[in-house]
């Protein structure tokens, strides 16, 4: 039987998310000169489209579609990104030089929401064969063996970091396949050893894009003030910096309506930072809209719902006692959290803001229809766990 209690949590964000939908893009529409419920619409037929692919995965026998699933996923995927840097502007439109939706009509589709699912199945699966059954490794042979996963990796940073500009995605696939790295057994020098090459490879990826250093230069000016107090050495206020962009007023507006919401919020519909002062309210910043219409009370539900379902995750991986359900389960919870904290922290000035979907309910349909395959991977091998 599958996990019924992971299914409700998830289609309960995922009615939040319509919610939310329908209220927090009332300026959007207005702006664009769309019908009211433009968006909702649209996400009415991705939670449609993704629930019914969570009924038809769970239905499956894993032993025999699992992997011929998992693996078709991540070489379509994979190949996709690749092939549409080469597509007609009239299918792949260049925004900022930047090359991430394929429009096919009214309908659009993310390929690198999708390759996420893609390239954890791809690690539990190989981990599975390669390293998981190995015994006590010497440093160099760590490195022989986890070589061809860093390879597969540097190529989806050049794909997603360098042709996409999205250094948001490749932080989550990098972190989620050093904590990987983790669970196969790999040893801790060789995980220090990534974190420091890994930290160098970011630093370096920002400092290559103007667009990047002005972003981090946004987050430093909303907090500065509070950093600098820390220290009040005259060297020290050198760190300072006067250039103002959007995110300083997007992080403070955000900020702005989760202090508006207080408690309980002001009520569904009665937002008033949606209406033009904070954009993206129905995507990267929907958590700063549901705490302004719900309040804290509102907030800590939906929190504690994917921290419910985040841990549901874990739960049915440590009841699998196949290597590739197990290792496949850690990588769903493992995207899930990743997104979840970079986008919370973002919207509260902890990081700079990254562009990162709250999973299951920020607007966009490719981000719904991934989880959705994912979870549905999930409940599908669910029927595997021993009680």
């Amino acid at each position: 039987m599958i996990d019924k209690t992971l299914f409700m949590a998830v289609m309960f964000l995922l009615s939040v998310s319509l919610m939310m939908t329908y209220s927090l893009s009332v300026y959007a529409v207005v702006h664009f000169e769309y019908s009211s419920t433009h968006f909702f619409v649209r996400q009415l037929m991705a939670v449609t489209i993704g629930f019914l692919s969570i009924i038809v995965l769970s239905r499956l026998d894993p032993d025999r579609w699992f992997i011929p699933l998992g693996i078709s996923v991540f070489l379509f995927f994979f190949l996709l990104m690749f092939a549409m840097q080469f597509f007609p502007s009239s299918i792949v439109r260049s925004v900022g030089g930047a090359k991430r939706w394929i429009h096919a009509g009214p309908l659009s589709i993310a390929p690198v929401e999708f390759f996420k699912i893609g390239f954890v199945f791809f690690l539990a699966w190989s981990f599975s064969r390669k390293l998981l059954y190995r015994k006590k490794m010497k440093f160099i042979e760590e490195i022989r063996a986890t070589s061809p996963y860093l390879a597969v990796f540097l190529v989806a940073v050049v794909l997603i970091a360098i042709l996409q500009k999205d250094l948001g995605q490749t932080a989550v696939l990098g972190v989620t396949l050093l904590i990987m790295f983790s669970f196969a057994g790999t040893s801790l020098r060789f995980f220090l050893l990534l974190i420091g090459s890994g930290m160098i490879a970011f630093i370096g990826l920002v400092v290559m894009a103007p667009h990047r250093i002005e972003r981090v230069k946004g987050w430093w000016v909303s907090i500065q003030d509070s950093i600098l107090a820390l220290f009040p050495f005259e060297k020290m206020q050198s760190l300072r910096v006067e250039t103002v962009t959007k995110e300083p007023y997007q992080v403070s507006n955000s900020l702005n309506a989760i202090n508006n919401g207080g408690y309980f919020g002001v009520g569904l519909g009665n937002g008033q930072f949606k209406l033009g002062y904070l954009s993206d309210v129905h995507t990267d910043f929907v958590l700063a809209g549901i705490a302004e219409e719900f309040g804290l009370f509102g907030l800590a539900i939906v929190t504690f719902v994917t921290l419910f379902i985040i841990f549901r995750l874990f739960k049915i991986a440590a009841k699998l006692s196949n290597p590739v359900y197990y290792l496949f389960c850690i990588g769903v919870a493992l995207l899930i959290t990743l997104a979840f904290i970079m986008n919370s922290f973002g919207i509260s000035g902890i990081t700079p803001v990254k562009g990162i979907a709250v999973p299951f309910l920020s607007y966009g349909g490719s981000q719904i229809l991934s989880l959705c395959i994912a979870i549905g991977m999930v409940l599908m091998v669910s029927k595997k766990r021993y009680q």
